[in-house]
Formats: structure tokens, sequence, C-alpha cells
């Protein structure tokens, strides 16, 4: 990851007629690499059936639906309502970029007037995202290699999950939500500060709690993890943990 990004106040802008639900997950797993979403909005005609496959993920992930009706056959309403709010937002100065989920064109000329102002742009969008808004971005990342491995099964729902009520971290969570943030953290080596491994897991998973598995402190949790490697480093006087996977080990 590019050392100059990291610790970004960060707008998620999604346009959800013109992305799916399924890879929001990783999507916001990537967008914690780069700094910290503070406003998540997904704008769409919410009245038609077209988006009902978003509504547990705007559940899960605390996302505001933007309603915006299709006022005309062929022209694109929730481009416009988009643009603008994410004027808005741009005049604030309460963020330091932006992350704009489309495949669209129309949001070239907005990538290029954030960045006009000095603020980051990182666009999210599918293969055939037009070449002009992926160059008007800082950093564009594809959606299809956000999707979910194919080796990785869905885990099935609890019976409190499915009613929308929020459930304890059991054991196969622990163990993903360790591996992707000592993964997206890591450097060329595989080894990862546990510092932003923890801030990669508060940016994820706001329920996480070290205590909840019985160790009062983070580092002690990860320490008695059979998949994860731990060493110690002493900088400015201070020792400071680091953490790798086993397997990139081998």
């Amino acid at each position: 990851m590019n050392e100059s990004i990291g610790g970004e106040r960060l707008a998620v802008l999604i346009d959800a007629d013109n992305a799916t639900a399924a890879v929001v997950d990783e999507l916001l797993k990537e967008v914690a690499k780069y700094g910290t979403a503070t406003v998540k909005r997904a704008y769409g005609d919410w009245t038609t059936t077209n988006l009902k496959s978003w509504k547990t993920v705007l559940h899960r992930h605390a996302i505001q639906p933007e309603q915006q009706f299709a006022y005309t056959r062929g022209k694109n309403a929730t481009d416009s309502a988009m643009i603008i709010d994410a004027m808005d937002l741009l005049y604030s100065k309460n963020f330091t970029g932006f992350c704009i989920v489309s495949s669209d064109s129309d949001f070239t000329r907005l990538a290029t007037r954030i960045r006009q102002d000095g603020l980051l742009v990182f666009g999210f969008g599918e293969k055939k995202t037009p070449a002009p808004f992926i160059a008007a971005c800082d950093k564009f990342i594809f959606l299809e290699v956000l999707k979910p491995s194919p080796s990785r099964k869905p885990r099935p729902k609890k019976k409190k999950e499915e009613e929308g009520e929020a459930s304890s971290v059991d054991r196969a969570d622990l163990i993903d939500i360790v591996s992707d943030a000592v993964a997206a953290v890591a450097k060329d080596d595989g080894w990862a500060a546990l510092s932003a491994v923890g801030s990669y897991i508060s940016k994820n998973n706001p329920s996480f709690d070290s205590r909840n598995h019985g160790f009062p402190r983070l580092g002690e949790l990860i320490e008695s993890l059979e998949f994860v490697d731990a060493k110690y480093l002493e900088t400015g006087g201070h020792k400071n943990m680091h953490v790798r996977l086993k397997s990139r080990s081998r």
C-alpha cells in the first residue's frame, strides 16, 4: 500500500443503480485500507424491485440509502443526486478523500473537481469502466478483484442474525477478521504492526472487542491464535508487536 495513503476521512458514495450489493463487504474492507468511512451513502430508486438485494447490506454496514426517483426514462437522476451531494460534502471540508463507487463515466468531471481541491479520490467500478473516469482518480480498484474467494463458503446465518440482531463474534468470524486485517496492512515481508491490525479491525468491525474472547488486550488475543506468528521490535525505547499469518511464512 502506498505509504502516503492512510488514515483519511472518507466519504463513500455508491451508485446502487450501477453497482452490485454482493461486493459491498469486500468493498468496505478495501476502503478501510485507506481511511475511515465517516459517511456511507447509496443512491438509487429504492421504490423499485431492482435494488431489493441491497436491504440487508445497507443495514449490516449502516449505509444511508438516498432516494432518487427516475423522473424520465433514459435519464440517470441518481448520478445528478450523487454529484450534488458530493459537492456539498466537499464544501463542508470535513473530508480528506472520496470513494466513488460506479462504472459510469459521468463521474469523471466530479473526480477531477474533487482532486482540484487537493482531496484524494478512490474509484471503484467494473472493468467496463471508461478510461477517462479511471484516469481521473488517484487510485481505481476494479470490483471484480474484490469478489469473495469461491474457496470461502458463506457461513450459515444464526437465527439472531437473520432477525437483524447483533451476535457475538464466533471462532470462524475471529479467524476471518484477524486474517483479513493482517493481510490488508502487512508489508511486503508479510509482517504487520499490531497497531495497524487493530485499527483495520476497528474500522470494519465496530463491535469487535478482545475481551469477548477472554483477553484484556488485542495483543494477548493475537498471541493465542495458532495461525499467527508474533514478534516484538524495539523502536524509540518501546517494544511494539508485529504479526504475520503463518501461511505467508511458508
